[in-house]
Order: C-alpha cells, then sequence, then structure tokens
C-alpha cells in the first residue's frame, strides 16, 4: 500500500491582501502537518484572490518569481513541518510582465520541484495571463502528481497527457463559480475513469463582487467514484487518505490506456 494524506484546503481570500492570504495559508500548512498530510494544496490564485474584473492590471504588481516572499515563506514552512505543497500563485517568471497562472509544486525539503501554467485560459483571464503550453508530471516523495487548473479540467486532453505521463494522482486548483457547479460535479469523476488515477477538485470559497465561489472539494477514484466531498461556502480543510497502489488494480479492470486506437485520433489534432 502507498497511503497519501491529502490536505485540500477550501480557502476564502481577502482581496489583494497577499499578506494576509499567506500568513493564513502557512497556518493551514501547521494545521496539516499536525494532521499528518503528505500533501496541502490551495487552490486557484488564493495569494491575491481571483476575479479579472476586479483586479485587472494590478495582476501585474501582485505577480511574483519564483525566489519572491511568497514562494520563500511557503518553501521555508514546508521544511519545517514535513509536507509537500501546491501553491497556487501569479507567477511572473524571466520576462518583466509577462505572468501566468500558475501553480508552484515544493517538496517536504522545502525545494521547488517545478511548477505547472495554466493552459487553457478563462474569459477575462487571457488579457492578463499568457497561456501555459507544457504538462509536466512532478515526481513527488510519495508518487506522481499532475496539475491542471480550473478550466483545464473540461479538457480531457489534458488530464489524459498527464496520465500517459505517469500521473497516479491530478490535482485541480480552481476558482469555480456557483453558477457552473453542474460542471463541477460532472469534471473529477469524469477525469478520474477514464485515466484511471485518483482526481481532486480544489475550490475556493466567498464572493469576489457577482463572482461566488463555492467550495465543494472533491476526490474521485480511479473508477470514477466520489471518495470525499466537503460543504458549500464554508472555509475549511479536508484530510483524505488515498492509496496510489489502487491506480494499478483499476487499471487491469478498466484498461483505457491500453486500448487507446491513436491511429484514428488525427482529428484531435486538426484545427478547425
Amino acid at each position: 500500500m502507498r497511503n497519501v494524506k491529502l490536505a485540500l484546503v477550501q480557502f476564502e481570500s481577502k482581496m489583494m491582501d497577499v499578506k494576509f492570504n499567506v500568513e493564513k495559508g502557512l497556518d493551514f500548512v501547521k494545521n496539516a502537518s499536525q494532521q499528518g498530510a503528505d500533501i496541502v494544496v490551495f487552490p486557484e490564485l488564493f495569494t491575491t484572490g481571483y476575479n479579472p474584473n476586479i483586479i485587472q492590471k494590478k495582476y501585474y504588481d501582485l505577480a511574483e518569481t519564483l525566489d519572491g516572499p511568497t514562494v520563500s515563506a511557503f518553501r521555508e514552512t514546508a521544511e519545517k513541518f514535513s509536507v509537500n505543497i501546491i501553491l497556487p500563485i501569479v507567477l511572473q517568471k524571466q520576462m518583466p510582465g509577462i505572468i501566468y497562472n500558475s501553480a508552484v509544486v515544493i517538496g517536504r525539503e522545502g525545494e521547488i520541484l517545478g511548477y505547472y501554467s495554466k493552459t487553457h485560459l478563462w474569459a477575462g483571464e487571457r488579457f492578463y495571463f499568457k497561456a501555459g503550453d507544457e504538462y509536466p508530471v512532478f515526481n513527488m516523495d510519495f508518487g506522481k502528481v499532475g496539475i491542471m487548473i480550473c478550466y483545464d479540467g473540461g479538457f480531457p486532453e489534458v488530464s489524459r497527457i498527464l496520465a500517459l505521463k505517469g500521473a497516479e494522482l491530478i490535482l485541480c486548483p480552481s476558482a469555480f463559480p456557483i453558477w457552473d457547479k453542474d460542471m463541477w460535479d460532472i469534471y473529477f469523476k469524469s477525469r478520474a475513469l477514464e485515466n484511471a488515477c485518483f482526481v481532486a477538485g480544489i475550490n475556493r470559497v466567498g464572493k469576489e463582487e457577482s463572482l461566488h465561489m463555492f467550495g465543494n472539494n472533491k476526490i474521485a477514484n480511479p473508477r470514477g467514484k466520489i471518495l470525499m466531498e466537503s460543504d458549500l461556502d464554508v472555509e475549511q480543510m479536508q484530510v483524505f487518505q488515498i492509496d496510489l497502489d489502487e491506480v494499478l488494480e483499476y487499471r487491469k479492470d478498466v484498461p483505457y490506456l491500453k486500448d487507446r486506437r491513436i491511429h484514428t485520433y488525427r482529428p484531435l489534432c486538426e484545427i478547425f
């Protein structure tokens, strides 16, 4: 058995108050460690708030590099409490003025394992963020992890690529609105079933003007069964254990990846 304890944080952010959000986030990490968590996952853009209609060009001022104060604070805390962290932030890479909706992956010794930048930007995001174009899989100390961010979850190609690259667990930090909850209820069990791996959705909670994000974190097993589903509209953290060895067992019974017929998939790469 390869048991892994996931701590999924249903976080309510204070708009554009990075210091406040970081301090609260660090408290969640400490709490998760005390409950024996192996990895703590925060929702999309939790350190800044999400709503592009409110933040607009201030995203550029709020963006940080990998050696900035936010990543540094979480690296120190990861090492102090020996826990892995998925840290979604506004990331500035090498080029000033080019920013990404990203998730930084921090190991339990405080090392940066890499980052994922959202490839499918939603609505107003595309006015400020540059889309990523890579799908890394991270070799964590407990197994292989892939990341997709919010709207990415609606594209089966994203999770399929991650699964084909070895991901046993796919995490989806999100800022999902209440009016699309019907989609939220479908995303993760669908992505889990078709790839026979674990998939977790981690959602913001709170209101940013008309944008109402509702939480309701979920974990689906490799057959698409929802193992854990949290409350709506409450800031909270769920700690839940899964066994990554179940991925192989389920793939013996549901061989979607083995039975792929890639020579018939050419239309997937055509532009319509």
